[in-house]
């Protein structure tokens, strides 16, 4: 109890600070967190936290793709700023991607935006690819939306 208003709490913090996203994409953090812990446990889903000496570091999860047991989603990929360049966002989408194969999934997906360098470098490493992009005004910035997958 109190990772996931925690994870929410970071992500609002940090990515306004480092984007100078409103409070939109907080609000949308806690209702992605809140469609995590309300989804049954089948089709297969899983969170991980990077921890150090009782610090939070970072985390990522997944769930089905619109409910789907072919395809998984990978949500929510955050590393805390003095964390980062130690190799812990390979290592926890390294993770995801070996649950969902272990979990029977066929394909993964994910929603990311183009300014997001360090994660796409992350996803483009494990074999993901662009499959979808377009421009949305989001979060009080003009961004560009971007749809990754990942035969599995």
């Amino acid at each position: 109890v109190g990772d996931l208003g925690w994870l929410t709490y970071r992500n609002g913090v940090l990515y306004n600070r480092q984007f100078g996203w409103d409070g939109g994409f907080e609000a949308l953090a806690a209702g992605i967190y809140k469609e995590f812990h309300e989804l049954p446990q089948s089709p297969p889903k899983d969170l991980w936290i990077a921890e150090r000496n009782g610090k939070i570091l970072g985390s990522v999860f997944v769930i089905p793709f619109e409910r789907s047991a072919e395809t998984a989603q990978l949500r929510m990929l955050y590393v805390e700023p003095d964390a980062r360049g130690q190799g812990i966002g390979t290592v926890l989408v390294k993770q995801a991607v070996r649950f969902a194969r272990e979990s029977g999934y066929r394909r993964m997906r994910l929603w990311t935006q183009e300014s997001l360098n360090s994660a796409r470098r992350i996803y483009a490493a494990e074999g993901f690819r662009m499959v979808e992009s377009a421009p949305h005004h989001s979060f009080g910035k003009d961004l560009i939306s971007e749809f990754w997958e990942l035969e599995l």
